[in-house]
């Protein structure tokens, strides 16, 4: 695994000589973490493997011994079972100037093939442009030949560009490629049918579409067969009405994930896919923090900002990035 291992710390994270590298694992991902660990040596930096006690669901808080250990850290890499990148913990960490690469569910096929092997630096113009367009924005359309047809508010939003590359504090996830925002708060409308893959609580790649109805900005209601009642049934124990806040809109852009594999960060960066986030935002500009955060990503969508068409069926419209709204 060495070489995806040199990727993550040199090329994603950029770790350099005397930095203080914080590896925040459990058991079924210690041979990843011990990966990072060594190649982070080899860089020069002092690296720690950190095994938080067990959390019982993604995004879930770590506890106060890791969070102070991550803000304490120069780079923190992130190779856990249940995700960790949507909490306080990670935000008091990139706000003390840490840089966090998060790695949920990865697995060591990813370490060795797939999208980690693709070129970031290629990638990230594209990444920059659809950005900003979020930003420029005002209004947001996405339709898609599920079903879809969901509008969300752009005014005062800012589009966060997560190329997987980290050059000063902040965070991205690897190998998921996105440009990505939190909407204007309560202002989502319409339906998001998912007809590709949920890659958080074991649900994985659909097998029968999942239909979320969103009404000023919240998830009123979730349609489907036994992944969609299963995902219904596990919201309403959180007791939390936060986690049912709309959360994220982004885009996928990796090139090289071309297949749902139930694998987050695979699934999440699917080229040419989009996906909604649910539960908290505050991590990517928004203001709710919730119990936890999941996404659902949708097969082939079209999407406009304002008038400008931005994808048409799964295809990005690279001639509408740089034109006038």
């Amino acid at each position: 695994m060495k070489e995806g291992a040199e990727i993550l710390v040199r090329t994603c994270a950029n770790v350099r000589s005397a930095e203080e590298v914080v590896i925040v694992t459990d058991p079924e991902r210690m041979t990843i973490a011990e990966a990072l660990a060594e190649e982070a040596r080899e860089v020069g930096a002092v690296a720690s493997i950190l095994i938080p006690p067990e959390r019982s669901i993604d995004n879930e808080e770590p506890g106060p011994a890791v969070a102070v250990a991550i803000s304490a850290a120069d780079v923190v890499f992130l190779p856990v079972t249940l995700a960790m990148a949507h909490t306080r913990a990670v935000r008091e960490a990139i706000g003390a100037g840490a840089r966090v690469l998060s790695m949920t569910a990865f697995t060591e096929r990813m370490m060795r093939e797939g999208g980690l092997f693709t070129d970031f630096r290629a990638r990230q113009p594209l990444c920059l442009a659809l950005a900003a367009r979020l930003t420029a924005g005002e209004r947001l359309r996405v339709t898609n030949p599920a079903g879809t047809d969901l509008t969300m508010r752009l005014i005062g939003v800012t589009g966060n560009s997560h190329a997987c590359l980290l050059d000063g504090p902040g965070f991205s996830a690897v190998p998921n490629i996105e440009a990505n925002c939190a909407p204007a708060q309560g202002t989502a409308e319409g339906v998001f049918v998912c007809d590709g893959s949920i890659p958080y609580y074991g649900v994985g790649p659909i097998r029968e579409p999942v239909t979320f109805r969103i009404s000023k900005g919240f998830v009123t209601d979730i349609e489907g067969g036994d992944q969609a009642d299963f995902l219904a049934e596990l919201l309403a124990r959180q007791d939390d009405p936060w986690v049912y806040n709309l959360a994220q809109f982004a885009f996928g852009l990796n090139s090289a994930c071309t297949e749902f594999t139930g694998e987050m960060l695979n699934d999440e960066g699917v080229n040419g896919t989009v996906h909604i986030g649910i539960g908290t935002s505050a991590n990517l500009g928004g203001s709710v923090s919730a119990k936890t955060h999941f996404d659902a990503i949708t097969r082939a969508p079209t999407v406009w900002i304002d008038e400008a068409l931005m994808l048409s069926n799964g295809e990005v419209r690279a001639d509408r990035l740089t034109s006038t709204k």
